[in-house]
């Protein structure tokens, strides 16, 4: 099956029975949603739902985050990975929003990138979701599922080579919308470990476990 087709079948499944996908994460406000998907690296975002209710009622904007102490902060995400280290990005992105953006979130990839915590992916989620830009950003889930369906090829063994190769063949109309169907296929049918291949509807066309199908 020619590339072109396989994002033709991928489109048009996920835009028939997901027209409207969303984030997992729970947020009120652009702030809550960076500080949530700096803290969802390398853990579940159920988890991630789990912690940030108390922190989200303590820490209601980057000003009190940022005149927190990273001890204090690390009480309300010890049970996230790598807690220690995300209490840190947490508080010195308040502070360089309070010190360099004057208490809003930066809108540029840049920009946002120059926050601690903050990658190109996180970088990428924000400006999908907040800013519906045609960002695509790489997580395992995308990177897995890009390369089991044909969408990337053998040799985009990056992120952002994958991102590339997404973005060279999504519409840009779909782009915000595609970044969550691979991230929702990969987390409930298209398992690492297991990919639960007898209920997926594009299986006909996967190349798991055959890459050269």
């Amino acid at each position: 099956m020619l590339k072109k087709e396989r994002f033709r079948r991928f489109i048009e499944y996920f835009t028939e029975h997901y027209p409207e996908p969303k984030t997992e994460l729970n947020f009120a406000n652009p702030f809550e949603l960076l500080t949530a998907v700096i803290l969802s690296a390398q853990c579940t975002d159920k988890r991630i739902n789990q912690i940030t209710p108390a922190l989200f009622a303590r820490f209601a904007e980057p000003e009190s985050l940022a005149s927190a102490s990273v001890d204090e902060v690390f009480t309300y995400i010890r049970s996230v990975s790598y807690p220690n280290n995300k209490a840190k990005h947490l508080v010195g992105m308040a502070k360089a929003i309070m010190e360099r953006f004057g208490g809003e979130l930066p809108t540029t990839l840049n920009d946002l990138q120059s926050l601690p915590g903050v990658g190109r992916k996180t970088a990428h989620v924000i400006l999908s979701v907040i800013y519906n830009e045609p960002t695509m950003a790489v997580d395992t889930h995308v990177f897995r599922v890009s390369h089991r369906l044909g969408l990337a090829p053998l040799t985009a063994t990056t992120p952002l080579s994958v991102e590339k190769s997404l973005m060279a063949h999504i519409p840009k109309v779909y782009v915000p919308k595609a970044h969550h169907w691979l991230i929702l296929h990969g987390r409930y049918i298209c398992l690492a470990r297991s990919p639960k291949c007898s209920i997926c509807p594009l299986l006909d066309f996967c190349k798991y476990p055959e890459p050269d199908r």
